[in-house]
């Protein structure tokens, strides 16, 4: 059996609906775990929060598709994740596979609670298979937007602290195309993919100045990028209601690309996708459509 956690996030759901169609189609059986499993659904409870719920939900599981419990305080993650591998551990699960994030994020502040889990999981029992992803391809621009002092629709400014860095980005369909293939894989050859680290880095980078053309796109008029100041974007993102671990791994983005510190030097992707990586530039068009640009 594989076992993807996470069921109702977007990337799990997306990997889900892959693993089904290969169960369809004569592949191994398929569960997804949840937090709130609905009634009659055949969801089993995966609530991080709650490890003792953990080790009767990772019953009989060969190879479980661990994805990150997602944005939180660092000790309220790695609480969530130590839970789960403590758990895989008892329940006897031969192989994890772990969403993680890519090697140009080792300078974030998201990366702390990544890189401990990758440590935790090489102690396992288990054999581990590490996914270093990319950024969603839309998540430099919604959070630019998220921190902007006034929408592009108004002004016909993308204002962005972004400087003059460039991002590497990636469709989060590649990833869980290359998540649903590896589970499976590793599910049919016992020891395949088995202590390996991938890094799903995207093949695309983005300026400010792409993301104003997506804005343009989408705004159908024209639209020009302007670097800002760090300062008055965090003081927007608090006005705004975020909590401040938020603002402080949204400023932490920001700053690292500024600096250029969020481009890949390589990616796995290509070779473990059947088709080319999917562009990135009508996933930003669509994102920023319902992202406050107007």
């Amino acid at each position: 059996m594989i076992l993807v956690t996470g069921a109702s996030g977007a990337l799990a759901g997306l990997v889900l609906d892959r693993l089904r169609a290969a169960e369809a189609a004569g592949g191994p059986e398929v569960a997804a775990g949840t937090r709130a499993p609905a009634p009659g659904s055949g969801q089993r409870r995966v609530d991080f929060d709650d490890p003792a719920s953990l080790a009767e939900s990772f019953a009989g599981v060969d190879v479980l598709v661990f994805v990150s419990a997602g944005y939180a305080e660092d000790d309220v993650v790695m609480d969530r994740h130590g839970a789960v591998v403590d758990a895989a551990a008892a329940a006897g699960v031969r192989h994890v596979i772990y969403t993680s994030l890519a090697g140009s994020g080792e300078r974030i502040t998201l990366s702390v609670a990544h890189r401990w889990t990758e440590e935790r999981l090489a102690e396992g029992p288990f054999a581990t298979t590490v996914l270093r992803n990319g950024l969603y391809a839309e998540i430099p621009a919604v959070l630019a937007l998220a921190a902007a002092a006034a929408p592009p629709a108004d002004t016909g400014v993308f204002g962005a602290p972004f400087g003059d860095g460039r991002v590497s980005v990636v469709a989060r369909e590649d990833l869980a195309d290359v998540t649903a293939k590896v589970a499976l894989e590793a599910h049919a050859e016992p020891g395949r993919h088995a202590d390996r680290t991938y890094e799903l880095e995207g093949v695309e980078s983005l300026h400010g100045d792409d993301i104003a053309a997506a804005l343009t796109d989408a705004l159908g008029r024209p639209v020009r990028y302007e670097p800002t100041p760090l300062g008055p974007a965090r003081e927007v993102l608090a006005a705004n209601g975020q909590l401040p671990y938020q603002i402080g791994h949204t400023v932490s983005i920001f700053a690292n690309h500024r600096a250029g510190r969020l481009t890949a030097d390589r990616s796995d992707l290509p070779e473990l996708l059947d088709n080319p990586p999917r562009p990135v530039r009508p996933l930003v068009v669509a994102a920023v459509e319902g992202a406050g640009a107007r």
